[in-house]
């Protein structure tokens, strides 16, 4: 099922806030950008950087898909305090 970006950037808005009703204040994601089929999510926190430090980010890939909305990481920006992960949105 293909979105609009629109439509597809309300899905990703809702995944957030169910992802952080369930992982905050281990860790917090936001939205910083959206634009064609991509969107940038930061996500901070104390949660481990060493073991399943990916996790976080493809838990937020699994919240989206339950909200029909499939997407993959393209690319994950670490920092010393947590990552900013780029999404693309896929048919």
């Amino acid at each position: 099922m293909w979105l609009d970006m629109d439509s597809w950037k309300n899905v990703v808005e809702k995944g957030i806030t169910e992802y952080n009703r369930y992982r905050s204040p281990e860790a917090v994601a936001r939205l910083k950008k959206a634009s064609d089929n991509m969107f940038v999510v930061e996500f901070r926190g104390t949660y481990c950087h060493t073991c399943g430090f990916y996790d976080y980010f493809e838990d937020l890939i699994y919240i989206l898909d339950d909200l029909g909305l499939k997407t993959r990481i393209s690319k994950i920006i670490e920092e010393v305090d947590g990552a900013e992960v780029e999404f693309r949105v896929i048919d």
